[in-house]
């Protein structure tokens, strides 16, 4: 995952500080289901790089997410977003996300998958 596969973009003329606008990117990402649960994010350094910032303006960023519990930190491991939400709700975006990897890899339309699903719905 990259800034780009976030629609994350810095805009450095504005009143707003960098790492608030990132903070604001990101959050707006795991809204919208642009980033799942589970989603790796781009290391503070490699996400520095891409957007032109210094990498303590990433690091302030990330670490004001993890506190408010939309990502958190494995150590090594990477910056992932947080499971949310209550469990069968977890259960059923973990699920979504392998089916979503299942239809890329197969190359089925993103309208075609969602027939798939809406059909097996209706069938249940």
């Amino acid at each position: 995952m990259d800034a780009s596969s976030l629609s994350i973009s810095i805009d450095q003329p504005s009143s707003l500080p960098p790492y608030e606008q990132l903070h604001a990117a990101v959050v707006e990402a795991v809204r919208t289901g642009r980033a799942a649960p589970g989603t790796k994010l781009p290391t503070v350094r490699a996400l520095a790089e891409q957007l032109g910032l210094a990498v303590n303006t990433v690091a302030k960023a990330y670490k004001a997410l993890e506190a408010d519990g939309v990502v958190e930190g494995r150590g090594r491991n990477g910056t992932f977003v947080a499971e949310h939400g209550d469990p069968a709700e977890r259960a059923l975006q973990a699920a979504a996300a392998d089916y979503a990897a299942l239809a890329k890899r197969l190359g089925v339309e993103a309208s075609a998958a969602r027939s798939i699903v809406a059909a097996a719905l209706d069938a249940g």
